[in-house]
């Protein structure tokens, strides 16, 4: 229930900057195809590229692949890699416990 409506909301948003031209470029970290078609609206009708890149250990969606300017993967390390300190040094900032 955490993630009811998140690829509407990035889909409208990845939309709406588009046509704003709030960015020259988008990562849209995913493998929703539910994303194809905001996707191609806005590489096709914008001209702006989107990254495409897909989490996990699952292959990219097809659709997504099809439609994406740019693919990549990011693993599971890659993330673990890139977190912050658990605490943030100098704070009382620390991750969920499910993480």
């Amino acid at each position: 229930m955490e993630e009811k409506g998140s690829d509407v909301n990035l889909a409208a948003h990845l939309l709406n900057d588009a046509w704003k031209s709030s960015f020259e470029a988008a990562a849209v970290i995913s493998n929703d195809t539910d994303l194809v078609s905001p996707i191609q609206m806005v590489t096709i009708e914008r001209g702006k590229p989107v990254f495409v890149v897909c989490p996990g250990k699952w292959q990219m969606a097809p659709d997504l692949e099809r439609v994406a300017s740019f693919k990549r993967h990011i693993h599971r390390p890659m993330l673990a890699n890139s977190q912050f300190p658990d605490p943030i040094p100098g704070t009382t900032i620390s991750k969920p416990r499910a993480w």
